[in-house]
């Protein structure tokens, strides 16, 4: 049992990604450095070890996502506690956390802290990242799910990001109530229809959460909408609404957010050249 033959089983990659999963699967549950697999170590394993590590590879070589299997996933440099309960992060949501951080930099500091709002957060990335990289900030998040939010509080716990308040709302049936409580509003919701599907990796379908992933065919606007109409009502003058978007509804969103009395508005690119960000002013 060597490196390449462990890669060898993971026929759905390619070569090195193959290699990179392993390598990662060995580092994290069995604490094997690179030095250390070329050393000989895989082959030194214990009985137990070594039944632990064919029950991990099983359930990679059936595609379930090494993030599942190691229990982590590296976001903006911090390492979250990942799930099935929850997405998995993804590298744009990251470019969404730099740019909400890079604006607060770039906004004069006011004598109170800055509220947050994250909706559906999930593993609590978005919010918890916010929370620690932006100074004199709280951060509230919103979950539907008990099983996420016990997630991200315990990712919370673990990164010492104390100024973040957890708690289990729906968007969808919200009460839409007056006040200027946030300067920031932020949401990653779900924006995949489910006819786009098919075009899908396996992995995601099989196992990340569909709660997290799909909106009806019928109204892929769904979450916008209800958030757009939430933030419209409860930023603060000048506060700033931001999403992850489905590229194939930037337009749509774009006009929805007009309508709702939003100024400014800007669709950001990420980094594979889509439309996947969108930023909007509160007018009041």
């Amino acid at each position: 049992m060597n490196l390449n033959s462990l890669a060898h089983r993971l026929k759905q990659y390619d070569k090195e990604e193959a290699r990179s999963i392993v390598r990662l699967l060995l580092e994290c549950r069995f604490n094997l450095s690179f030095t250390d697999i070329c050393a000989g170590e895989l082959e030194r394993m214990g009985a137990k070890e070594q039944a632990l590590l064919e029950s991990l590879m099983l359930r990679l070589e059936q595609g379930e996502p090494i993030q599942y299997v190691i229990g982590v996933a590296n976001f903006c440099n911090r390492d979250f506690a990942v799930e099935p309960c929850v997405l998995i992060p993804r590298p744009e949501t990251e470019e969404l956390c730099y740019w909400i951080a890079q604006d607060a930099k770039n906004t004069a500091p006011t004598p109170q802290d800055r509220t947050i709002l994250d909706i559906g957060t999930g593993s609590g990335c978005i919010a918890i990242t916010l929370a620690l990289d932006i100074p004199k900030t709280k951060v509230t998040a919103w979950d539907i799910s008990k099983e996420a939010l016990a997630v991200a509080c315990a990712n919370a716990d673990a990164l010492k990001a104390t100024n973040v308040t957890f708690a289990q709302k729906d968007i969808l049936k919200e009460e839409v109530g007056g006040g200027c409580l946030y300067d920031i509003i932020v949401s990653n919701p779900p924006y995949i229809c489910k006819k786009e599907a098919d075009e899908m990796e396996q992995n995601v379908l099989e196992y990340e959460p569909h709660t997290a992933l799909f909106v009806p065919d019928n109204d892929p606007l769904l979450f916008y909408r209800h958030i757009a109409e939430y933030a419209a009502k409860t930023l603060k003058p000048h506060g700033k609404l931001y999403f992850e978007i489905n590229p194939l509804y930037a337009g749509q969103i774009k006009k929805k957010l007009a309508e709702q009395g939003f100024i400014d508005i800007i669709v950001k690119e990420d980094q594979f050249n889509k439309q996947r960000m969108i930023k909007a002013l509160s007018a009041l």
